[in-house]
């Protein structure tokens, strides 16, 4: 395994946005107008029971999804937040769901590393 990789503490952020399919364009577009260096949107399909979508997200069922993933400096994060949940109405009931996850560690972004205060590791791969 290659050496390098950086370890982010707990300044990087993973924001999940989970979407409607045709709004996570219109999501990194807004984020990036932010300040957001851009944004990964995967495919997905939803294949939880469609009681469950309808008692526990209020969302009608609809399996295809678009997952947007954005990582931001923990500074950033509420900027971001509130960029999503005005661009994809995440207020109103079935329309998608974000969520904020601690990154540890991040390789293969040399253009955001400059935005982190972060520490070189010796193995991208292992435990500190």
């Amino acid at each position: 395994m290659a050496e390098g990789g950086v370890d982010a503490k707990a300044d990087a952020k993973l924001i999940v946005t989970i979407l409607k399919k045709g709004v996570a364009s219109r999501v990194v577009a807004a984020t990036k107008k932010a300040g957001a260096s851009g944004g990964t949107i995967v495919l997905a399909r939803g294949t939880a029971n469609k009681d469950i979508y309808l008692k526990f997200l209020g969302m009608e069922y609809e399996p295809e999804k678009e997952i947007v993933l954005t990582v931001a400096d923990r500074n950033m994060v509420d900027t971001m937040l509130q960029t999503i949940v005005q661009e994809a109405q995440l207020d109103k009931p079935g329309n998608g769901i974000a969520m904020v996850l601690d990154l540890k560690r991040l390789i293969g972004v040399v253009h955001l590393m400059a935005n982190f205060p972060v520490s070189q590791s010796q193995s991208p791969g292992g435990e500190r």
